[in-house]
């Protein structure tokens, strides 16, 4: 079979639009970019020859007349593909409509590479950035961001309120409701597996955990208390080295979703029943949580929803609008089969 020749694809141009429509190139442009002071039979004119044609405007040359790329960075390092997918998901439904596109730069991690974010940025040449965790809470991307005068937005940020503007969700109010919730069911003996340090997610949400702890007037074990990664990996190791211990834990809290659905992989390893004889609850609502089973008890962070914003708060800054300091989005507790009264048999 012989091969088939790659052809450049034919674009129509703005000419022949404004030839189908009988007017000036010049007042198809006003058209397309939705400027005053045109007739509107000129504008219906302009709009059905689009149609007609099947006219998408070129981006890129429009960006270099206006010294703009229409792009948008989203800057990430969550493993988790659940709560990835909905980032992009989110920005892609914002976008609908605009002429900006979408440019995705994961970053492996925040932490180890902050000095490269920026740059990454610049290289990529976008115009404005959404920033996720922990991007959102890095002090060295903000402030490098400040000083190349590049707009952006904040999904999640739990620090610098006054260096940009961001969309909120309070962890720290979200893990206590959930961990009030695994502790009125009667567990006592709760182990916390904690999400990857560099985050500041983690830190709020141990918080929340300690607020509700003594709320019930329950001591934290600190030998209970194991680190993560926000990983289906590491959830499955720590709750393994968990579940092995002769004085196991009735109840696993994991830091987000993808952990804890590791512990339940590593207990149904163990042989041990969820819910029946181990509790777990964990964090996000990712898709995830919804498809396993027995499906994970959680906390619904609307990350779609707070994507879709953060988006909606950029464009704004980058047409000039003045923004509001933060967008707070509500957390729900979502309650499901993986979290049950404590094992009557459980030494307490």
């Amino acid at each position: 079979m012989q091969p088939i020749s790659a052809r450049p694809v034919r674009r129509i141009t703005i000419v022949e639009v404004a030839a189908h429509a009988g007017v000036s190139t010049k007042t198809v442009s006003r058209v397309l970019n939705g400027e005053p002071h045109v007739k509107p039979a000129v504008r219906e004119r302009v709009q059905e020859a689009v149609r007609a044609l099947d006219y998408h405007p070129n981006v890129m040359a429009q960006g270099l007349a206006r010294q703009r790329s229409h792009l948008i960075g989203l800057v990430y390092e969550n493993p988790s593909p659940s709560y990835v997918v909905e980032l992009q998901m989110g920005v892609l439904d914002r976008l609908q409509g605009e002429r900006y596109r979408l440019v995705v730069l994961p970053v492996q991690s925040v932490a180890a590479h902050e000095g490269e974010v920026v740059g990454l940025l610049r290289s990529a040449a976008v115009d404005g950035a959404v920033l996720a965790p922990p991007a959102s809470d890095n002090r060295r991307v903000l402030d490098g961001l400040v000083a190349i005068g590049m707009p952006f937005a904040r999904i999640a940020p739990t620090r610098w309120p006054e260096i940009g503007p961001g969309i909120e969700v309070d962890d720290v109010a979200a893990s206590r409701e959930i961990a009030a919730h695994v502790l009125a069911q009667g567990h006592r003996r709760i182990a916390i597996i904690k999400g990857d340090p560099t985050h500041a997610a983690s830190a709020a949400r141990m918080i929340g955990y300690e607020l509700a702890f003594a709320d019930a007037g329950v001591p934290i074990d600190p030998a209970l208390v194991v680190d993560g990664l926000f990983t289906f990996d590491s959830g499955f190791a720590a709750a393994t080295m968990l579940l092995g211990r002769a004085d196991r834990p009735t109840a696993i809290l994991a830091q987000n979703d993808d952990m804890a659905v590791g512990a339940l992989t590593a207990a149904r390893a163990a042989g041990i029943d969820v819910p029946t004889a181990l509790s777990i609850a964990g964090f996000d609502d990712s898709e995830v949580a919804r498809i396993t089973w027995p499906r994970i008890t959680t906390i619904r962070q609307p990350v779609f929803e707070m994507a879709v914003s953060a988006t909606s708060m950029l464009l704004d800054r980058l047409a000039g609008e003045a923004v509001p300091a933060a967008t707070r989005h509500q957390h729900q507790l979502m309650e499901r089969e993986s979290v049950a009264r404590v094992p009557r048999d459980a030494s307490l």
